[in-house]
């Protein structure tokens, strides 16, 4: 931006951690902050200010103690940043106020000290910047705009500078701070007078806040300003990642995040900034922290940008051009539900921006609704007056309510729109005999890890355990992945006895394997096969695997009952009689048959699984399985079919079809089924041709 100041206050500072070019980079706080007025009308300097500011954490590196010669104790006797600041703007105002001069603005040397400590560590603490370090020049641009002759912006430095311009400055001056400020103010006086006469007028700014909007798949992206924040929490909204790169400039609309293929947040964001600058200093704050969880920061592409937040609808982009509104996604919605009673659902309490105009309704290519909508609200008041509704009756179903953004919008209604009117049928359900080193039983012989590193591999896991290493059964370790196929932070590990499994548990508890603290819980073989197949364990205790049929999904076992294997329920369709038939009399318990994720490979059953880990919409979701290789089907046929075969009279109702459905339609969906038309034709009204059909001899794999 442009304009004339009657003055510059030069400020410099230094962090407990690493200085010079990576000022900032380590997430340590601000220990020393040292400025000094300079009249650009008078071409004189004021007095030099120099300040240490208490830290939360007073340990200083050795290259901080060695440059700024000071201790930990001195910076706990110091004054905190927020009265730091008030002392800053009180002072610097009076030394203005003296010279008759009215506006000023910050000039620094570069622009760390500004984007990536002041900025991050004030949003932090959650202190409230006067608008004073939302504009400032870089001194280092000014200069190679004024001499473009010497180096580059990065090469340059304070000595560099003084130099370049031949100037003599007091290197008897021992304080750490003090010598930059006075040869960056000498600078400024020799560039503003003969013979540059150099003019200060164009600013650095910081945004005060992120501006949400649409974006087209038609926009061009740089691809050198988008990057990717992996690790966030579930619950967090576009304003929170905003907050997370406080200090830099995102650019409108550029906080996009990224769902999972059920539409739930996977954890991951693309964020757009204004450049190319921006992008490289968000990259510095590569696992920086939110909260107690540190983010990734990586590279990305425009391209993908696009991908995730680009729409073509109008329909949506007339929604979203309603300015600096909070979105609100609403799920589980009837399917009668009409606009009014959306309406009536918040109430005066929170009234809907637009009323009709601010509901945008989610249906699919034929108009069916899905259950979602998302609504506008004008202010941040109204829209937490709408997220305590979360859960409330409307007509006979609960509706959950959560924060969303511009980009999820286009991500859901582009994901519903391209929905095919007959859904692909994954692989068939094939049984794999359990391994035989994956044990069960309610024996507490096993452990669970709980936060691992994203990156840990089984040796660092091996590492972590020390000298109970050698208590773990052979192929002992196991990797919980999550629906992505990534690492989801779990682990289970089998020990020889229920001793050492608590001995374990008591001396690993919560320590640290690569900068994170890993929970250790002791558990039984039948708890840790029954996460393996997609159940959950947590406080509340164990919850089955996730359904696709409400129905027949068991319910949430506050303990854990030694019985038969669990079938996921997806197979419930095709073993009706091994979830709904009444209990049988005492007889020899069949074989185990477990089920294994799509994500696994055949050649790593014993160690890689995924388990069902609900993003922030926290209700159940779905699992896809993997057919097995022919030589474990052929096995579990021959030691197994009893108790996979379905049972006589077993059906399945199908609801939702096309009005044009025809039988081929529904065969093909069925495809790679078995089914028993003998049985069941007599009972199904068909045609003749339907019939003949259903008799005509098939290759298809039984179950």
């Amino acid at each position: 931006m442009t304009a004339s100041h009657d003055s510059l206050v030069v400020l410099y500072g230094a962090t407990a951690g690493a200085s010079g070019a990576k000022l900032g980079s380590d997430e340590r706080e601000l220990v020393l902050l040292v400025w000094q007025v300079v009249d650009l009308h008078n071409n004189k300097v004021g007095e030099v200010h120099r300040i240490l500011v208490k830290a939360d954490n007073p340990e200083l590196s050795e290259q901080c103690k060695e440059e700024l010669g000071v201790c930990a104790e001195e910076i706990d006797k110091a004054e905190p940043l927020d009265r730091v600041i008030a002392q800053f703007n009180q002072v610097v105002s009076s030394e203005l106020k003296a010279l008759g001069r009215s506006s000023y603005c910050l000039c620094t040397d570069g622009q760390l000290l500004v984007r990536q400590v002041l900025h991050p560590e004030a949003s932090k603490k959650n202190l409230v910047l006067s608008d004073c370090f939302y504009s400032f020049y870089d001194l280092q641009k000014e200069f190679e705009k004024c001499c473009p002759d010497a180096a580059s912006t990065k090469e340059l430095s304070i000595g560099s500078m003084a130099e370049y311009l031949e100037l003599s400055t007091d290197n008897a001056v021992n304080e750490f701070g003090v010598f930059e400020v006075t040869t960056m103010g000498a600078i400024i006086l020799q560039l503003i007078s003969e013979p540059y006469n150099y003019g200060f007028k164009n600013f650095e700014t910081v945004n005060y806040k992120f501006e949400t909007g649409p974006c087209s798949k038609a926009e061009g992206v740089d691809g050198e300003t988008v990057i990717r924040a992996r690790g966030l929490p579930w619950q967090s909204s576009d304003q929170d990642i905003a907050r997370f790169f406080k200090g830099l400039n995102i650019a409108k609309g550029g906080v996009a995040l990224c769902l999972n293929s059920q539409g739930r947040r996977n954890g991951e964001a693309l964020v757009r900034f204004i450049n190319r600058e921006q992008r490289d200093l968000a990259l510095e704050r590569h696992k920086h922290h939110m909260g107690s969880r540190y983010i990734e920061v990586y590279k990305a592409t425009g391209e993908e940008f696009l991908k995730i937040a680009g729409g073509t609808s109008n329909e949506v982009a007339q929604f979203l051009s309603k300015e600096n509104q909070v979105i609100i996604r609403m799920r589980g919605l009837p399917f009668t539900a009409t606009t009014e009673d959306v309406l009536g659902f918040f109430g005066k309490e929170c009234p809907v921006t637009g009323e009709k105009e601010g509901l945008l309704f989610v249906k699919y290519p034929d108009g069916r609704p899905t259950g979602d909508a998302f609504v506008l609200f004008a202010c941040e008041e109204f829209a937490q007056n709408a997220l305590k509704k979360h859960k409330e009756i409307l007509g006979k179903r609960y509706i959950e309510l959560f924060r969303s953004t511009a980009a999820e919008v286009q991500q859901v209604l582009n994901r519903y729109m391209s929905t095919p009117l007959i859904s692909t049928l994954p692989a068939p359900i094939i049984p794999v005999i359990p391994q035989p080193f994956i044990a069960t039983g309610s024996t507490r012989d096993c452990i669970r890890l709980r936060g691992l590193p994203y990156t840990a591999s089984i040796e660092d896991i091996l590492d972590f355990m020390g000298e109970f290493t050698i208590d773990i059964k052979p192929h002992g370790v196991h990797m919980v992945l999550n629906q992505q196929g990534r690492p989801s932070g779990d682990a289970f590990i089998q020990m020889k006895s229920p001793d050492r499994a608590f001995l374990v548990a008591q001396k690993c508890h919560k320590k640290t394997m690569k900068d994170r603290y890993v929970e250790v819980f002791q558990c039984s073989g039948d708890e840790m096969s029954y996460v393996l197949m997609g159940g959950t364990l947590n406080r509340s205790g164990l919850s089955p695997p996730p359904c696709k049929l409400p129905c027949l999904s068991p319910p949430t076992y506050p303990t854990f009952s030694p019985g038969p294997a669990v079938i996921p329920a997806e197979a419930a369709l095709y073993q009706p009689q091994a979830l709904l038939a009444p209990a049988r009399s005492a007889q020899p318990a069949p074989p185990a048959v477990a089920y294994y994720p799509a994500q696994a490979t055949a050649t790593q059953l014993y160690m890689n699984y995924t388990t069902y880990y609900p993003s922030p919409p926290v209700s159940p979701t779905t699992v896809g399985y993997f057919a097995a290789p022919q030589a474990a089907m052929a096995a579990a046929a021959s030691s197994a079919a009893h108790a996979v075969l379905p049972q006589p009279g077993a059906l399945v109702r199908m609801q939702g079809l096309p009005y044009n459905i025809a039988t081929k339609d529904i065969l093909s969906f069925f495809q790679g089924y078995q089914y028993a038309p003998d049985d069941y034709s007599g009972l199904i009204q068909m045609n003749e041709q339907a019939r003949s059909m259903f008799q005509a001899p098939k290759e298809w794999v039984c179950l």
